[in-house]
């Protein structure tokens, strides 16, 4: 004889008699408890878990919550009859919220009921996210949840989670499927999916610094020059002669642009590329993999543990440690790659060549410290570059999202930035980090690339090549090359972004 679906929910479900109750919860006790025990201490209550193949066996933290809760008489030990009370107590709060959401009365929810209860109550929740949800919560896969499995995934729920019930499951639902076999949180699609993003980036990082890799030379070129010219374009304009600052302003970017030329020819102006090329790839890594790594850590110990509720200067301070390890790691290279491009005469060397001679003159000079000058002064340069530069993206785009969430009524995550707002807002976060850290920036350089064919100064330290600077070239020299600079960070950061967005689509990612 059949059993119709509507009898079997009856069975186990919102009709259940109180006989079968009891039957389902003592044969749920059974399955957790060793082999003939009455009782369950936490560490006997995480065994039951692994043995069901709960989520919670690895959910420390909310094990602890369990046991606080149905330990009435707070000896360190569940008995059955504490643990009876208590999931009866907590399927009575399931059915009802239950019967809340389910509004046409039915006996189970689909995604759209489901979806109108967190906005009845407030709380957005982003598309992929609630499908996430639904899909895990819907054990047999049929399109819709019956009290059944509402009541089976939830049923450990802490009672005292948070005052929302739904905001309840929510919070419950991302501490229980976030959980790595280690029992630590796993992280986020969006910020780490496996080798797939790390080459999608690697793919974006070659082709952007590729296609802006004259402009980076002309800056290099511009600041490790020293000479002052005659007279200058803001001497010229405080004469009244508008079009002699115009000519004077231009002068030495087409003399850059001629004397590089002349000495190189279209490949003087790629010089160092393939380094920069090869080190944009261990340094994206290493710097998204020490951001993320540091974030989890500065949630951890600001007590809450999940890094998208970070405080800013947290996020500040993450993006500013990620911007010096990655820094570190990759100065030797970021040294011969200015040096190669300040070693680029006429008639000289070229290709591996250049960089066999490049290298071999930098150990003669002093072996590994020549490799690392300068590199008090990145550090320091980079941290609040990096931290400004991820802090500000981070701000425009969660503003921009916002923005547009408001006005679609929808969850932020929904909101689908468009490359070209994606690049417009890179490109001004990078532009105005860099700008802020630019001395820093011509400093660090000119100390990487001294005694070269270009820059034949000699410096005995930062506080040294400051001063000469500032001597012969007065505050404008350590802006030098600033210029074109800031014409590579807006079509770099915005080329980046879209060959990502691209690649990462190519890649199956999205």
């Amino acid at each position: 004889m059949s059993v119709s679906k509507e009898g079997a929910e009856a069975a186990d479900g919102l009709d259940e008699s109180q006989s079968h109750r009891d039957a389902r919860i003592k044969l749920l006790w059974d399955r957790l408890c060793p082999s003939g025990a009455n009782e369950l201490d936490e560490k006997a209550l995480q065994k039951g878990f692994q043995k069901i193949d709960h989520p919670l066996k690895n959910a420390d933290s909310l094990l602890k919550k369990i046991m606080s809760e149905v330990d009435r008489n707070h000896d360190g030990k569940i008995q059955y009859d504490e643990f009876q009370s208590w999931v009866e107590k907590a399927e009575r709060q399931l059915e009802h919220l239950f019967r809340a959401i389910d509004k046409d009365g039915n006996g189970q929810l689909d995604l759209n009921e489901l979806q109108a209860a967190f906005r009845s109550a407030g709380l957005t929740v982003s598309n992929q996210k609630l499908n996430h949800f639904f899909q895990d919560m819907d054990d047999n896969h049929d399109g819709f949840i019956s009290f059944k499995e509402w009541r089976n995934f939830l049923l450990f729920m802490p009672a005292h989670l948070d005052e929302s019930k739904l905001r309840a499951v929510l919070s419950y639902y991302n501490a229980v499927v976030n959980v790595s076999p280690e029992g630590d949180s796993s992280v986020s699609d969006e910020t780490l999916e496996g080798l797939g993003y790390f080459l999608a980036g690697a793919i974006a990082g070659g082709v952007s610094r590729t296609a802006t890799a004259p402009l980076d030379r002309l800056k290099v070129y511009l600041l490790v020059k020293t000479t002052v010219g005659q007279e200058t374009a803001i001497g010229a304009l405080k004469q009244g002669r508008p079009i002699a600052a115009l000519k004077n302003g231009i002068r030495p970017f087409s003399d850059a642009v001629t004397d590089l030329y002349m000495k190189g020819g279209l490949r003087g102006f790629f010089a160092g590329n393939g380094l920069n090329v090869i080190k944009i790839m261990p340094e994206t890594a290493i710097k998204f993999g020490s951001y993320e790594a540091a974030k989890r850590a500065l949630a951890n110990f600001e007590g809450h543990g999940d890094p998208s509720q970070l405080h800013s200067y947290s996020k500040f301070t993450a993006g500013g440690l990620a911007g010096m390890i990655a820094q570190f790691c990759v100065y030797p290279l970021d040294t011969l790659k200015f040096r190669l491009q300040c070693e680029t005469v006429e008639g000289g060397l070229t290709g591996a060549a250049l960089v066999r001679q490049t290298a071999s003159k930098m150990v003669a000079e002093g072996g590994l410290r020549v490799w690392y000058r300068g590199v008090t002064m990145g550090l320091i340069g980079m941290f609040p570059y990096s931290a400004i530069d991820m802090g500000t993206f981070e701000l425009l785009k969660t503003t921009y999202k916002g923005y547009y969430a408001k006005k679609a009524g929808c969850h932020e995550d929904d909101i689908d930035v468009s490359n070209v707002a994606t690049g417009i807002i890179g490109a001004t976060s990078g532009a105005f980090g860099a700008t802020v850290v630019y001395p820093l920036n011509v400093v660090r350089t000119r100390l990487q690339a001294q005694g070269t064919a270009m820059h034949s100064a000699r410096y005995t330290g930062i506080w040294d090549v400051t001063t000469k600077t500032i001597a012969k070239e007065g505050i404008r020299g350590l802006y030098k090359g600033l210029t074109p600079n800031m014409l590579k960070v807006a079509p770099a950061l915005s080329i980046t972004w879209v060959v990502y967005e691209n690649s990462k689509k190519f890649l199956g990612l999205h």
